[in-house]
């Protein structure tokens, strides 16, 4: 039953927010009683940390299985940009605004995570793609990784880039765009125009 309960709330905080979802919200979405959820966590901040280990933890797997599979790392930057679109279609609310307000403490426990995951992932594809001669020799790798996450984490902002002016998908899309035309070498400027030409068609 925790399992579930944490599932249920962290659908709703995703799709409507953690500070406009009550206790009351997910017994009812559930099916249960409060009582019920009281008894497998003490307050509504345990479940939202909860709740928000879960979403992180499903997001890393799914990363960690793009990543095994080893393709071409200009390839695995758009499976992943594919895969985190996936996740967050459902996204009505601010669910990161809405986390750092109101649960700050989980919110930088769960950025510093991010920032790790990131880091690793980043560092890696661009060793490889040092390595396959699709960017270029010259890159400081650590710099390029750091700046990298300070991106993503930027497109996240809300007042930076309103949703209504600049939809997350196409956000992401033009961000990963930017970010790899910086970094190619021309072999690895053809790989990316023809990812380039497939999102366009």
């Amino acid at each position: 039953m925790k399992e579930k309960i944490i599932q249920k709330a962290a659908e709703l905080f995703i799709n409507l927010g953690f500070k406009s979802v009550t206790m009351d919200d997910i017994a009812n979405a559930m099916g249960i009683s409060k009582k019920t959820i009281y008894s497998h966590f003490n307050n509504k901040n345990e479940l939202v940390k909860e709740a928000t280990l879960c979403v992180f933890h499903e997001i890393t797997c799914g990363i960690d299985h793009i990543t095994a599979l080893e393709k071409d790392p200009i390839e695995e930057l758009y499976e992943i940009k594919k895969f985190a679109m996936m996740q967050l279609k459902n996204e009505k609310s601010s669910p990161q605004y809405q986390l750092q307000k109101y649960y700050p403490e989980i919110f930088t426990t769960v950025k510093e995570m991010q920032f790790e995951k990131m880091y690793e992932c980043t560092m890696a594809n661009l060793k490889r793609g040092v390595t396959l001669g699709l960017y270029r020799e010259s890159l400081d790798i650590e710099f390029v990784s750091r700046i990298y996450f300070i991106g993503v984490s930027g497109l996240k902002e809300d007042n930076l880039f309103p949703l209504e002016r600049f939809p997350k998908g196409e956000l992401m899309e033009h961000y990963l765009e930017y970010h790899l035309r910086g970094i190619v070498t021309p072999l690895g400027l053809k790989t990316l125009n023809k990812f380039i030409n497939q999102q366009s068609n």
